[in-house]
């Protein structure tokens, strides 16, 4: 199993480890500048000491020499023309010749940084304690090195509660997400919340719009399955009581089983358009109907093929009209199986309501262009002030003995025709005298 990890601890400890990192570098890089600084600094005060008494001993110095300079640890001697030393300070351990310029010289234990001047009438040779001046070096240099020891923790700490501050709508919206009841799809909100995380809130948004939604859904089959199986049921239990009581007539014995049959049938189909239904609401779809180019030529030749029987029984003529844009309809982009019963449904309501003898027809065309598939028949057709009610579950604009229906199956052609972003429109058909509908898809998007 993997291990959790809080972002906001991660994040702080590299950038805090990254400052300490980089503070560390900057002091010992100004440590040892300072030391590079300090110790030109002392060569420099040297020079100039030896430049201030190449003109002859200093005034004010006591005949048996003078005194080891306090401030500096400075040593002095100086040579006459003839090599016969003239000064030469208390204590001093130099040796009596040294080399011109800068050298280090190690005496009785003790090394001492050395700067010899020679002139035409004297030499003159400072001299200084290199442990004494390594110190006051080292002690300039922890000056230099100080800022970063009190700067390093207030810009960690600076750190440390701006990140805090940045992360809290996170945290706030976590509070938000754990506290919610289970049935609260509500969305979220995003004020506040960085750019790099409002594209998840955006997503988990989507989500609880798709759970919502199947959650409805479910919610709706359950009820309408209780309102549309009641009935049936009820009435297959009396059909079952009614043919354990003809058992000694055989003609009524096989008209009950007739009804009985033809009462399952009803029922079957009624749970078949349930689950069709609530499938379609959800908006989900099985692997194999993922959307993708659709031949509508295909999915109406399948449509007709499965309604072909119903319509033979009734001597009805169900055909594919002619279009003369049918050439040019272009591609769509959406779920074969799905339009398919789409327009079964639209097939199926056409020839259940059509007299026998009657006339079906499927067409498509391009208008404005936008394919528009269209069924027609000669059926009675629907009334005007009933048409924006078919939709509705379980409506039956006539819903006779003969042409009992569920009342699903333009609710299911509206749940797919959205899905696809498509409407269906409800009118006369002016050619064949009955209902037309119309299943106008948007525009393809130019490639």
């Amino acid at each position: 199993m993997t291990g959790t990890h809080s972002l906001k601890r991660r994040l702080l400890g590299f950038i805090l480890v990254a400052i300490l990192l980089a503070a560390v570098v900057q002091a010992v890089t100004a440590y040892r500048g300072a030391l590079r600084q300090a110790d030109a600094l002392f060569d420099d005060h040297l020079q100039q000491m030896a430049l201030s008494l190449r003109g002859g001993i200093p005034l004010g110095l006591p005949p048996d020499g003078p005194r080891e300079d306090a401030n500096y640890d400075l040593l002095v001697q100086i040579w006459g023309q003839d090599g016969t030393q003239i000064f030469r300070s208390n204590r001093s351990a130099l040796p009596p010749r040294a080399v011109v310029g800068f050298s280090d010289v190690e005496a009785h234990g003790n090394r001492y940084r050395v700067y010899t001047l020679q002139t035409p009438l004297q030499t003159v040779q400072i001299a200084q304690d290199l442990s004494a001046r390594t110190a006051r070096a080292r002690a300039l240099a922890l000056r230099a090195v100080l800022p970063f020891a009190w700067l390093t923790p207030l810009l960690m700490l600076a750190v440390w509660w701006i990140i805090r501050r940045s992360l809290a709508p996170i945290e706030q919206t976590r509070r938000v997400v754990a506290s919610r009841a289970a049935n609260d799809f509500s969305p979220l909100e995003d004020a506040g919340l960085p750019d790099e995380v409002r594209p998840l809130v955006d997503e988990l948004n989507l989500l609880f719009g798709r759970v919502r939604q199947a959650f409805e859904a479910q919610k709706n089959f359950v009820s309408d399955a209780a309102h549309e199986l009641r009935s049936p049921l009820t009435a297959l239990k009396l059909q079952a009581q009614a043919l354990r009581r003809v058992d000694a007539d055989p003609v009524a014995r096989e008209a009950a089983v007739a009804r009985l049959n033809a009462g399952l049938d009803r029922a079957i189909r009624g749970v078949e358009q349930l689950l069709l239904l609530a499938r379609e609401e959800a908006g989900s779809a099985q692997a194999s109907d993922a959307a993708g180019p659709v031949d509508l030529q295909s999915v109406i030749t399948l449509a007709v093929a499965d309604v072909l029987p119903q319509a033979r029984l009734k001597n009805m003529d169900l055909g594919l009209a002619d279009s003369p844009t049918a050439q040019q309809l272009p591609t769509l982009q959406g779920q074969p199986q799905a339009l398919r019963i789409l327009l079964r449904n639209l097939l199926e309501n056409a020839v259940k309501y059509t007299p026998p003898g009657g006339q079906v027809d499927v067409s498509f065309d391009v208008q404005q262009g936008q394919p528009v598939l269209t069924v027609e028949d000669s059926g009675p057709g629907i009334a005007p002030e009933n048409r924006t009610r078919v939709f509705d579950r379980f409506f039956r604009a006539s819903d006779t003995a003969q042409e009992a229906g569920s009342g699903l199956g333009l609710a299911i052609a509206r749940a797919i025709a959205d899905r696809h972003g498509a409407r269906l429109v409800l009118g006369d058909s002016e050619r064949l005298g009955g209902l037309k509908v119309e299943v106008r898809f948007a525009a393809p998007r130019p490639v």
